[in-house]
């Protein structure tokens, strides 16, 4: 009984012990765990308050760039509502051509001219008229002639160009303009234009209501050169000076 009293004796401490150390091991695993939670949670809340923070300068960033493109849409909208700035002077250049077919009246500046050949277009196809009205409007700072009289629409065809002359001078005037000077090149082969500038040339001064003095027309041919050389086409270029009244 001695014996297993003994022995009885010295197991106990050992389980104790035994049991102490793993009571300890499992409060430090315990504490771990709660430290690694409350790294994690702490890690995990930064984390959060990133994405937040980061969903917030994206949400502002898209608010600015939206605030700033409607900016610029009503700015476009505006400017394109302001008239054209007054200035001093204004320069404008226009150039037209046409195809020459038999069977079609010739008529340059207003004037018919005596040829076998004519100009097919939806009007009287008057190529230096129609790259004059063109230099006015570009001056201006207008649609070309062929969206103000567009050659789809029936009111137009076969119409005197001077009709077109009239109406450029009238946006002339009423945007407080008058004309500087004119200066119109005619490219053709064929006929030879010089018994015939002087009427053209006063005409145009006439349609202008501008001083003669000021209108200049000069002719030239292309050198047998495609279809302008070859007399299957004319053509025209015209600068304008216009200026404030």
């Amino acid at each position: 009984m001695a014996m297993a009293s003994t022995i009885f004796s010295s197991t106990i401490p050992a389980k104790s012990t035994r049991e102490t150390l793993s009571v300890r091991s499992l409060s430090s695993s315990l504490s771990s765990v709660r430290s690694f939670n409350n790294n994690n949670n702490k890690a995990s809340f930064k984390f959060e308050s990133l994405s937040l923070s980061s969903q917030s300068n994206r949400f502002l960033k898209n608010l600015t760039m939206a605030s700033a493109t409607t900016t610029i849409d009503v700015e476009r909208e505006a400017n394109m509502k302001t008239p054209s700035k007054v200035l001093p002077f204004r320069v404008g250049h226009g150039f037209d051509l046409h195809r020459l077919e038999p069977g079609y009246p010739l008529i340059i500046g207003g004037i018919d001219i005596p040829h076998d050949r004519g100009c097919e277009a939806h009007s009287d196809g008057d190529v230096l008229l129609h790259c004059v009205v063109d230099a006015i409007l570009g001056a201006l700072g207008l649609p070309d002639i062929g969206q103000i009289f567009p050659d789809n629409d029936p009111k137009w065809k076969g119409c005197r160009s001077s009709v077109f002359v009239e109406e450029a001078v009238r946006l002339m005037h009423e945007a407080g303009y008058e004309i500087g000077n004119l200066d119109a090149t005619l490219i053709l082969q064929r006929p030879k234009l010089s018994p015939h500038k002087e009427t053209i040339r006063a005409n145009l001064s006439k349609l202008l209501g501008a001083d003669l003095s000021v209108v200049n027309l000069k002719a030239k041919t292309h050198e047998k050169v495609d279809s302008l050389g070859e007399n299957r086409s004319i053509a025209a270029h015209t600068v304008v000076l216009l200026m404030k009244k």
